[in-house]
């Protein structure tokens, strides 16, 4: 599979972490130290996921080499839904007249941009598909419990759009490698560590110590485990992305894989817990920087708990 183009949408809004002394008690420094977000980008109250993947969309059309309406997969991929029934993927089929398309929407907590990287592989390789588009997006703040002074300060909100083709399509078109997925439901406090029940308190992560430990496990365990089964060696990754949850599972991760800190991608600090977008948008975000020969590695981690990683060659 290539990757044929990228767009993205931030909405412009920052909020920083001054803002949740008044609201939930803690102080800049306190978030900081134990985050490393600094401040968090916020939708507007009539912006939703499906609003921000038809802009990141927009955002990516000038480099897509075929006509959107080629498109034959449309995959919303999220786990905060603005409409369940008429999903972003249904919003964008219908905006850009994209007829013929399968569209649908999937969640796996964070990991759900790479559950639909894996589906969109299986509909390839089915020949059912040929031409897709990914949209991973979360509208974290229509959820989030400012107040709460385990996680209302960590949530961001962005949407990214993935044109991806069965065959390559053009001398800059990304390779993707391998891709791997797990539902880790069966581990630690999986289900009842993060939660999001918007008549009980909207998202909340109760078991934060599990989630963390379970990440800084599975994160570098499953992108070591692609580098090998694909005859890579570490020390032959150009840039590695992990989930944007929390800087200090990024650190940890670094130490243990001793990764230098210019291979390490992170947006955090500006934007936030982004949820399913985050490793999405620091690939689309950075993008202009791989140059040919290039093996970027991403890692994430989700709720439930689900994990997975992949490695794209340019």
């Amino acid at each position: 599979m290539f990757i044929n183009a990228t767009g993205f949408y931030v909405p412009g809004e920052r909020v920083h972490n001054d803002y949740f002394f008044h609201v939930n008690g803690l102080t800049s420094e306190w978030i900081e130290q134990r985050t490393g977000i600094i401040t968090r980008s916020k939708a507007k109250p009539e912006e939703n996921i499906n609003t921000m993947s038809l802009n990141a969309v927009r955002h990516a059309l000038y480099r897509l080499p075929y006509d959107i309406s080629d498109i034959d997969l449309i995959i919303s991929a999220s786990y905060s839904p603005y409409d369940t029934v008429a999903t972003a993927a249904h919003e964008v089929q219908r905006e850009y007249h994209i007829e013929h398309a399968k569209a649908f929407y999937i969640s796996s907590a964070c990991s759900s941009f790479l559950n639909a990287l894996e589906i969109t592989e299986g509909y390839f390789a089915m020949g059912k598909a040929s031409k897709a588009l990914i949209l991973p997006a979360d509208k974290n703040s229509a959820y989030q419990n400012e107040s709460d002074p385990q996680t209302g300060h960590l949530w961001g909100d962005a949407a990214a759009a993935f044109f991806i083709s069965k065959e390559r399509m053009q001398e800059t078109d990304k390779q993707i490698v391998d891709i791997y997925t797990e539902g880790l439901g069966y581990l630690g406090k999986s289900t009842e560590a993060v939660k999001l029940r918007p008549g009980e308190g909207g998202i909340t992560m109760p078991e934060g110590r599990d989630v963390f430990i379970q990440a800084c496990t599975s994160m570098p365990r499953n992108i070591l485990y692609l580098l090998e089964k694909n005859g890579y060696t570490l020390d032959q990754l150009s840039y590695f992305i992990g989930h944007q949850a929390n800087m200090r599972i990024l650190m940890n991760i670094a130490k243990q894989l001793d990764l230098p800190e210019e291979k390490f991608l992170h947006n955090i600090e500006e934007l936030g817990n982004t949820g399913s977008v985050s490793s999405a948008l620091v690939y689309a975000q950075n993008e202009h920087l791989f140059r040919k020969g290039d093996l970027l590695g991403i890692t994430v981690f989700g709720g439930g708990y689900s994990a997975g990683a992949c490695l794209i060659k340019y």
